[in-house]
């Protein structure tokens, strides 16, 4: 009798090459067809590595050591490294975070979509394969006339960039699909736009889906199942409703009360503490040292599987006490302090900007003052990013003015002086080119203070543990290297070197964006306390409208 699900992962577990030291084990979930099943989780607990999984495939330097995953039957894990990657795009495919990465810039968008259905050997002619490219550009909402496919993707926006992958990985109709938190830095416009046509799909072609994120408001209006996963084990599996009206691990407790909301009425909770690293987990349940609920038995072993009810599975000593709490019992959130009226930090008047010969910004006026923070937001293209690169000196081509602390700025960061560009930090929204792959954690935090400070050796290194501290990292990722860490810690050590500094104003392009819900919870708070003790201002760039609500005094909206 054959399976009613079209994938099935069986007892996974994805080791470090050439250790027992695990880095997933145990992990199980089955998806039905027409089905997104959400994979929640912390940076570092594993969701990537288990969507990669079911592709057969890992980063470099792990290895699948036990486990199957198949797909409608057959056990991609049994297969040879050729015939897994004969059937990736045709039977599983996959979608990245960044839509840039996995699309060809020396490609045309037309010649890429084709490449993609005749490696599959989709279609007898040129014809049927370009018909099957304009159905699918129509399912993603984009056109398929001819001056849309000879475009490249640098000329393409985010969103139409993530469509484009979207078109690709189900242009062969696969059975199973992978989506790695593909709406990250995304306006909520297009963010909506890009989850309703997944989910579509997914129903129209009876596809499979794994949506691996970290943002549960996302997951929560788009998957029929969420697993939970912390520290490389399933923690809670179970249907979307019932686990954010009924969560019964503390972990996913914790992860719900730290989604923003729109209404701003309670306070964000981060989590204390960090999850252990692989080869460093304690015996018993992983979550018992972050744990309110510990007891003894939770330091002995790891929690058996418990049903909760059909179909919401649990592994915790104590989940009959978290149902007992409701969701609800959380505090209020803090009164933001009226602010004075003070002279500003940033003046702007007039400012226009041109990216070549299109302008897109048109005499915009907007003031900044010491312990506010002004959000900035809009859809995509329409010119926060410009704005804050023109305040930070990284863009030149603008007319106007923009003043910090009375003085008028120069256009190029180069031109300003050391002084300035200390009190100016900007914190970009990609952590990837952000940070320097040859230099360790330490040193890329630290570089700040040998440029604005002269300090050095063992003062320095202090310091750059205190400032990881600041944004919940462990100092454990000192000697590491960007590429060592997930796209979160790499996003909190980016804003650790800017907080180092000691800036006046701190820029801030989207920075909580490939943030887990926990961590940008402890963020905003460190956010919040620079304002409130330093006199720091902030400029907020974002598209998160429910978590400006938490942090901002002023909001100005672009279009």
């Amino acid at each position: 009798m054959s399976s009613p699900h079209a994938l099935e992962v069986e007892g996974l577990r994805v080791e470090l090459e050439g250790s027992r030291v695990e880095i997933l084990d145990e992990v199980s979930f089955h998806v039905p067809a027409g089905h997104v099943l959400g994979l929640v989780g912390e940076s570092g607990s594993g969701k990537t590595t288990a969507g990669l999984a079911v592709l057969g495939h890992t980063r470099r330097g792990a290895r699948i050591a036990a486990g199957e995953v198949r797909i409608e039957g057959r056990n991609v894990l049994a297969l040879s490294s050729l015939e897994r990657q004969s059937l990736r795009g045709k039977l599983v495919s996959y979608v990245p975070q960044d839509p840039g990465s996995a699309l060809n810039p020396a490609l045309r968008i037309g010649k890429q979509l084709e490449e993609t259905l005749s490696e599959h050997g989709f279609g007898r002619s040129a014809g049927e394969r370009r018909a099957r490219i304009a159905e699918t550009l129509d399912e993603v909402l984009l056109p398929s006339d001819d001056t849309f496919l000879r475009r490249y993707p640098h000329q393409l926006s985010g969103g139409q960039q993530q469509r484009v992958a979207l078109a690709m990985a189900f242009a062969n109709r696969p059975r199973v699909i992978v989506l790695d938190e593909p709406t990250t830095g995304l306006d909520v416009t297009t963010q909506a736009h890009v989850l309703a046509t997944v989910r579509d799909l997914c129903l129209a072609h009876g596809v499979a889906a794994v949506y691996v994120s970290h943002d549960l408001s996302v997951v929560a209006t788009l998957a029929t199942d969420v697993a939970v996963m912390y520290s490389g084990r399933l923690v809670e599996v179970g249907p979307t409703s019932a686990l954010f009206r009924q969560a019964a691990h503390p972990y996913t407790r914790r992860l719900v009360q730290a989604i923003p909301e729109l209404s701003g009425e309670h306070a964000l909770i981060g989590i204390p503490g960090n999850a252990p690293r692989p080869g460093l987990r304690p015996p018993g349940c992983f979550f018992a040292p972050r744990c309110e609920y510990v007891r003894d038995v939770c330091h002995v072993a790891f929690p058996p599987v418990e049903t909760v009810i059909e179909g919401h599975e649990v592994r915790c000593y104590r989940y009959e006490a978290v149902l007992r709490e409701s969701l609800a019992a959380r505090p209020a959130a803090p009164l933001r302090p009226e602010l004075e009226a003070e002279d500003a930090l940033v003046t702007i008047r007039g400012v226009q900007a041109s990216h070549g010969s299109r302008q897109v910004l048109f005499d915009v006026e907007l003031v900044v003052r010491p312990r506010e923070c002004v959000a900035l937001v809009g859809e995509s293209g329409s010119g926060k990013t410009t704005l804050a690169r023109c305040i930070a000196g990284l863009h030149k081509n603008y007319q106007g003015e923009i003043s910090f602390r009375g003085d008028v700025l120069p256009r190029s960061c180069r031109a300003r002086d050391r002084e300035t560009r200390r009190d100016i930090q900007y914190v970009f929204q990609s952590p990837y080119s952000s940070l320097n792959p040859r230099k360790t954690i330490g040193q890329i935090i630290g570089q700040p203070l040998r440029l604005f400070f002269d300090v050095g050796g063992e003062e320095a290194r202090r310091r750059v543990v205190v400032a990881l501290e600041r944004v919940e990292l462990s100092p454990s990722v000192l000697d590491r290297y960007p590429h060592q860490l997930s796209g979160g810690e790499r996003q909190r050590a980016a804003i650790a070197r800017a907080l180092i500094a000691e800036p006046r104003l701190l820029v801030c392009d989207e920075v909580t964006s490939a943030l887990d819900v926990s961590v940008q919870a402890a963020i905003i708070d460190v956010l919040a306390e620079l304002q409130r003790d330093l006199d720091i201002g902030l400029l907020f760039v974002t598209h998160n409208l429910a978590l400006i609500r938490t942090l901002s005094q002023e909001v100005a909206v672009m279009s």
